[in-house]
């Protein structure tokens, strides 16, 4: 989705480690970023050329420039107010300018079973980490995109990450086709196969 970046500036709203950050860096955007946790904020100051350690769920201040992309990064499901993060942030995008968000997909077929089982447990990480305070469905992330007003341009998918979850000694060629099918059903059926939805979105019109 973002391949040069020939200078263009990226906000990195909740950098996390900076890995992310240091992946567009190396694609030459300039990147800066928001960080809540000061030891993460730290981290992620050495893979961007700015950095702001602030809490998204109190009130944000204007920056001095304007962002080619608003880039959410998994971090909207562990806000209070996504809405209010979203259209404050996307005041600073460019008039062309797009916005890219990445959230977990609740409906997950995996969820769903457990939820047939009567289960609903908190995890360290994934779908159901236990420091995510919203859920979102692929209906409930347009309805949020939305509302945000925000024009959705593409809506996809990425797959429940069986490399990272398979242990390696199990890795190799039959892993690599169950992934790939993996990723088909999360491209072609994102709402019950879809692990992770990723929407890029711009500004709604209003003429």
């Amino acid at each position: 989705m973002l391949q040069s970046g020939a200078n263009r500036r990226v906000l990195d709203v909740g950098a996390a480690h900076g890995y992310l950050a240091a992946a567009l860096r190396d694609r030459r955007f300039h990147v800066t970023g928001i960080e809540a946790n000061p030891d993460l904020a730290r981290e992620a100051a050495q893979h961007c050329d700015e950095l702001l350690v602030a809490d998204l769920d109190e009130p944000l201040p204007d920056f001095n420039e304007r962002f080619d992309v608003v880039l959410f990064g998994d971090v909207l499901e562990h806000l209070k107010n996504p809405m209010d993060v979203l259209v404050s942030l996307n005041r600073n995008l460019k008039p062309d300018g797009i916005v890219i968000v990445s959230l977990p997909n609740i409906a997950n077929l995996y969820v769903r079973l457990h939820l047939l089982m009567g289960r609903f447990d908190y995890q360290e990480r994934g779908i159901l980490d236990r420091s995510h305070l919203r859920f979102f469905t692929r209906k409930t992330f347009r309805e949020l995109l939305d509302d945000a007003g925000l024009e959705v341009m593409q809506l996809t998918a990425t797959p429940i990450p069986l490399p990272l979850i398979v242990p390696r000694r199990y890795h190799g060629k039959l892993l690599a086709l169950v992934h790939a099918f993996n990723n088909w059903m999360a491209v072609h059926w994102a709402t019950l196969f879809g692990y992770q939805l990723i929407a890029v979105a711009r500004k709604r019109s209003t003429g």
